[in-house]
C-alpha cells in the first residue's frame, strides 16, 4: 500500500506515548514523518532526556506503520524538547502557572492551584489507607490490594504517604525513579499501579526529619506537581496513627474515605480505633476494616490464630462498617513485599491473593456507594 507523508503523520500521530498516556500529535511529539522509496522516517521529540519510553516509542511507531503500510523499513529519530517546549507539555497535563493561577483549571505547588482530587466531578475515588500503629501490614495491603483493582481493569495509583516508613515503590516492584519535566512528575508504574513516594527522593538509610509544615508541602506537591491522569482510584498509604499528615490529607481531599488496617488482637483493634476516631472528627468517611494478619495455616493445613481472633470483627462492628476481609499471615506476602514481588502477582491462585482479589471486588461492587456530582452545580 502506498502512501503519503501526511498519512504517515496520520498513523503515527495517534501512537499514544505510554508515559504520557497521550498520543504524538496531541502532545506536539511528532516533528516528522516523511516516505523515501519503500522507507519510512519519523522524527520524535522526547520531553527529557531519560525518557523511560524511548525504546517502547520505536516499537509502537513500528507496528502502527506496519499494520497499515507495506513499507520496507521504519527509522525513528529522537531529539530532546527544550525548556519551553516542556513548558508546554507540563501546560497542557496540570495546567498553566502563569495564566490560570488561582482558578478552578489550575493545579501545581505553590501557585495557588487547587487539588485536582478535591474538585467537584472529579472522577477519582480516595481511598485513604490507616491504622493506629504500625507494624500490622498496613503497606502490605495498600500494595496488594492497589495491584487487585488494577487487574480488574481499573486505573490504579498510590501515594506512599508514609513519609518516614516509606515502601510502596520496593513492595510494587519499581525498579526506577519517576520522570519530571519542567518541575512536572511523571510517577512510575509497576504491576499496572502508578506510584509516587517520597522514597525517590530520599535514601532508604536517611530519616526523614521534618516538621508539619514541611510535611504538608510535601503532600500538596504529591497531589498536585504529578501527572496522575485521573485514575479511577487513588489509594493514599498513611503513617500510622493520628499526626501531621493524616491532618493535611483530610485538608486536601474532603472526600477521601478511609479504610482502617489492624491485626486481630484486641490491643491492636483499641489503637486502630483511634484512627477511625480521628477521621470522624475531620468529616472523613470511614468505609471499611481490614485484619491482617488474621491466621496463620500450617503444614498440617489447619488454622493457627497466632495473634488472637476477633478483633477486625470488633472494630467493624464497632465503627458501623463491613470487615472487607481477613488476611492470612503467610510467609510469602512479607517475602513478596520485600523484593518486590507482590503475592497477588507472584502466587495469584495463593489464599491471601484470593482475598486481596475479593476485597477489591467487594469494593467496587458493594461496599462504596456511587457517587454521582453536577458539575453544573456549585457553592459561591
Amino acid at each position: 500500500m502506498t502512501i503519503s507523508d501526511t498519512e504517515l503523520a496520520e498513523i503515527v500521530g495517534g501512537v499514544v506515548d505510554p508515559e504520557l498516556r497521550r498520543d504524538l500529535h496531541t502532545m506536539g511529539m511528532l516533528r516528522g514523518a516523511s516516505i523515501a522509496g519503500g522507507n519510512a522516517h519519523v522524527l520524535v521529540a522526547l520531553p527529557a532526556e531519560e525518557w523511560p519510553a524511548r525504546t517502547e516509542l520505536i516499537h509502537l511507531v513500528e507496528d502502527a506503520v506496519g499494520e497499515h503500510t507495506q513499507l520496507e523499513s521504519v527509522s525513528v529519530e529522537f531529539v530532546i524538547m527544550d525548556e519551553a517546549e516542556q513548558a508546554a507539555v507540563r501546560d497542557q497535563l496540570i495546567g498553566d502557572p502563569s495564566s490560570t493561577a488561582g482558578t478552578e483549571e489550575a493545579h501545581g505547588h505553590a501557585e495557588g492551584r487547587a487539588v485536582p482530587f478535591a474538585e467537584p466531578g472529579n472522577p477519582t475515588r480516595v481511598l485513604l489507607v490507616a491504622s493506629g500503629k504500625g507494624g500490622v501490614g498496613k503497606s502490605s495491603v495498600t500494595a496488594n490490594l492497589a495491584i487487585a483493582l488494577a487487574q480488574r481493569d481499573l486505573r490504579t495509583a498510590v501515594i506512599d504517604a508514609d513519609v518516614w516508613g516509606f515502601s510502596i515503590p520496593r513492595m510494587l516492584g519499581v525498579e526506577r525513579p519517576p520522570t519530571v519535566i519542567d518541575q512536572m512528575v511523571i510517577p512510575v508504574e509497576a504491576n499496572g499501579v502508578r506510584c509516587i513516594s517520597m522514597g525517590f527522593f530520599a535514601r532508604e538509610d536517611q530519616p526523614v526529619i521534618w516538621r508539619g509544615p514541611m510535611l504538608h508541602k510535601a503532600l500538596e506537591q504529591f497531589l498536585t506537581d504529578v501527572h496522575w491522569d485521573d485514575p479511577d482510584y487513588l489509594l493514599i498509604d498513611l503513617p500510622p496513627g493520628t499526626g501531621d499528615i493524616s491532618l493535611s490529607i483530610a485538608q486536601f481531599l474532603p472526600k477521601a474515605e478511609l479504610i482502617v488496617v489492624t491485626t486481630p488482637q484486641p490491643a491492636a483493634q483499641k489503637v486502630a480505633q483511634r484512627a477511625a476516631y480521628m477521621a470522624e472528627k475531620v468529616n472523613l468517611q470511614v468505609r471499611a476494616v481490614v485484619e491482617n494478619m488474621s491466621w496463620f495455616r500450617g503444614e498440617d493445613e489447619k488454622r493457627y490464630d497466632i495473634f488472637g481472633s476477633g478483633g477486625g470483627e470488633a472494630l467493624a462492628h464497632e465503627l458501623d462498617v463491613p470487615l472487607l476481609g481477613q488476611v492470612p499471615l503467610v510467609t510469602e506476602l512479607r517475602e513478596g513485599g520485600d523484593v518486590g514481588r507482590p503475592i497477588v502477582v507472584s502466587d495469584p491462585e495463593s489464599e491471601a491473593a484470593s482475598i486481596f482479589r475479593e476485597m477489591a471486588r467487594l469494593l467496587t461492587e458493594e461496599y462504596l456507594p456511587t457517587r454521582r456530582y453536577n458539575e453544573g452545580l456549585k457553592l459561591v
